[in-house]
């Protein structure tokens, strides 16, 4: 799997803000095949940082009602990816 396809793109909430500033930590939506090794050397190659640790969530699609049908949001993988403290990421 290429390192451009594993990170589909940055989450950038009020919440992933504060853990950027406080925990050095950053959070992506990632391939929902890709392990923690491959999403580490992602990191590590596209944004020219080192990688502490990576954690990862399965987020399962919500339910949602249109009319009489009834539909589901797709599931996606988060990742959140906590650097080294010497290094972050610029996001804006």
């Amino acid at each position: 799997m290429d390192d451009f396809n594993v990170i589909i793109r940055p989450l950038v909430t009020e919440q992933g803000m504060h853990f950027a500033n406080v925990k050095s930590a950053y959070s992506f939506e990632v391939n929902k095949k890709a392990n923690k090794a491959q999403i580490k050397n992602a990191v590590e190659k596209i944004y020219n940082v080192k990688v502490e640790k990576v954690r990862t969530a399965n987020r399962p699609g919500k339910y949602r009602r249109k009319g009489r049908t009834y539909g589901q949001t797709p599931s996606w993988k988060k990742a959140v990816v906590f650097l080294k403290p010497e290094f972050h990421i610029d996001l804006f």
